[in-house]
């Protein structure tokens, strides 16, 4: 399996802040650049990224998507776009999308997560999206597992819209709270304008527990609700560091993907990935 990782996030703190990092040790300080990236995944079957918005500071997210353009453009780092940020609650999406068109965007998100769960349920949020959406741009969903219905009834206000559930609705791993989650998920998966992204999954786990067994439940139940065609691939780099890290969440992947034939494998490792970001 060769991998196009989907959620490479990259930090350069001379250039944009990063205010989230504050209280995470593992991330606070330092930077995690395409270099540093290149040089952990050199033998791991990474033939490409998509570079994810990193969640800087209000202020920094829009330079953000303009300094990555210009690394997107460079051959040598093997980044086929960006998945930018966007601010669908605000005026001006139109013109926003307009420049994202000659910054190597394949795709938008606003994280959700963090914010009240009423913003993705307001006019103008789903009125952006649908403008997203005219343009053929795919919009990453960010949400707690507590916050699939909020998801589900998003999915059903936009139809047309492509979406990509990140990170497999960001289940309780470390508080076994499978049962929940695995009905939400079967819930959101009925909608057939959502695909679901396998990353980041490992820094749900309790300390010194994110390993294979305990991540094989859930993305057996993603596979089952999802299949393979609707499943892609990420790495969550470097916020992978706070679980299994990237070397072993990529073995990890797949040895839980061995029992797949060779198409359903390509499928998460990037055939998905090139179909609905159209890289």
């Amino acid at each position: 399996m060769d991998f196009i990782d989907t959620h490479q996030h990259l930090i350069y703190r001379d250039r944009l802040g990063y205010g989230w990092t504050a209280g995470i040790p593992a991330l606070a300080s330092g930077d995690f650049t395409v270099a540093e990236y290149q040089a952990l995944t050199a033998d791991a079957g990474v033939a490409a990224t998509v570079f994810m918005e990193c969640g800087v500071d209000d202020g920094d997210w829009q330079a953000e998507a303009r300094m990555v353009a210009g690394l997107v453009a460079d051959p040598a780092n093997r980044m086929l776009g960006q998945i930018a940020s966007c601010r669908p609650e605000e005026d001006g999406i139109e013109g926003w999308l307009d420049e994202c068109a000659s910054l190597n965007v394949v795709g938008l998100r606003r994280i959700l997560h963090v914010m009240p769960d009423g913003l993705s349920q307001t006019v103008r949020f789903r009125e952006s999206l649908r403008a997203i959406g005219r343009r053929g741009l795919p919009f990453d969903l960010c949400f707690l597992a507590r916050q699939l219905p909020v998801a589900r009834d998003l999915l059903a206000a936009c139809p047309d819209q492509p979406f990509v559930l990140d990170h497999c609705g960001v289940p309780d791993i470390a508080g076994g709270a499978f049962d929940s989650w695995a009905l939400g998920i079967r819930a959101v998966a009925a909608f057939p304008n959502v695909v679901c992204k396998l990353s980041g999954i490992t820094a749900y786990c309790a300390p010194g527990e994110a390993g294979e067994a305990a991540v094989a439940p859930y993305v057996a139940h993603v596979l089952d609700c999802f299949g393979t065609d609707r499943v892609l691939w990420g790495g969550d780099w470097p916020v992978v560091n706070l679980g299994a890290g990237l070397p072993a969440w990529i073995a990890m992947t797949r040895n839980l993907l061995a029992g797949l034939s060779a198409d359903e494998q390509a499928a998460v490792a990037h055939g998905t990935a090139r179909r609905i970001y159209r890289l």
